[in-house]
């Protein structure tokens, strides 16, 4: 896995990214890494006025386009909307589009999260992980290999779980360089973006990302950052990529 730079990160909905971990895919872009983003739905319940059809294409389209800035793929694992489930149908899709990426590095939600369809996205995510080295786990067009990626935790919305307590990352990437990147991905997510502008009379679909930046920015000493948890269980690889890759950039 030595010379492996490629980067996966695999959220539940289009825009997840945008929001948790983009700002890192950018700096990471910027040191030679591929990059890959992929989804468990298509956001397909993500409108009051397109149906499920309309709407997930739509998304899907904006998805691609946002993960087109850092020349990278979009793939979707075409679940549906409030229900992911942790089924052997949906985890060995998972298996698949992670086998067919063969990531050294992987992003997913939070175990801890305000929706239930993030952390069943966790779970699916950190167990596909693990099983895409076990060859008797079969997949179809995509072989088993000999490595278990890094694995990451990005930080929940708003950094609480859903009883309000902080969850306290233990990694901060300063994306500050990167804002302006993250910001354009962010608004390739026009339905979303346009849905929220309606609502509530200004651009909250911006503003937010920003303010969990600042947020985070304020505990890692500069004005924008990402927080991460590294999973760090047996079997997963221990030492920190993201220091060695970003260095200055990643306070722990």
């Amino acid at each position: 896995m030595s010379n492996n730079r490629t980067v996966l990160s695999f959220l539940c909905h289009p825009d997840d990214t945008e929001f948790v971990c983009a700002g890192t895919l950018a700096l990471l872009k910027a040191k030679g890494w591929d990059i890959h983003i992929a989804t468990m739905t298509p956001g397909d319940c993500g409108s009051a006025t397109h149906s499920r059809e309309e709407i997930s294409k739509i998304r899907r389209k904006e998805a691609a386009n946002a993960a087109a800035v850092l020349g990278g793929s979009y793939y979707c694992n075409e679940l549906e909307d409030v229900f992911v489930m942790y089924d052997k149908p949906s985890l060995l899709r998972t298996i698949e589009i992670i086998r067919k990426v063969r990531p050294a590095i992987v992003f997913t939600a939070s175990p801890q999260d305000y929706f239930i369809d993030h952390e069943i996205t966790s779970d699916l995510v950190r167990t596909a992980c693990f099983s895409c080295g076990v060859p008797n786990v079969e997949t179809p067009g995509a072989k088993a290999y000999d490595f278990v990626p890094y694995l990451y935790y990005a930080d929940p919305l708003e950094g609480k779980d859903i009883f309000g307590n902080g969850i306290k990352p233990e990694i901060y990437v300063d994306i500050t360089s990167v804002i302006d990147i993250k910001g354009r991905m962010l608004g390739c997510h026009k339905s979303q973006r346009d849905w929220l502008l309606a609502h509530h009379g200004m651009d909250e679909y911006l503003e937010s990302m920003k303010r969990q930046g600042v947020m985070r920015g304020q505990h890692a000493g500069c004005k924008y950052a990402e927080g991460f948890r590294q999973h760090l269980g047996h079997g997963y690889p221990q030492d920190n990529i993201l220091k060695a890759e970003l260095k200055d950039l990643v306070t722990e």
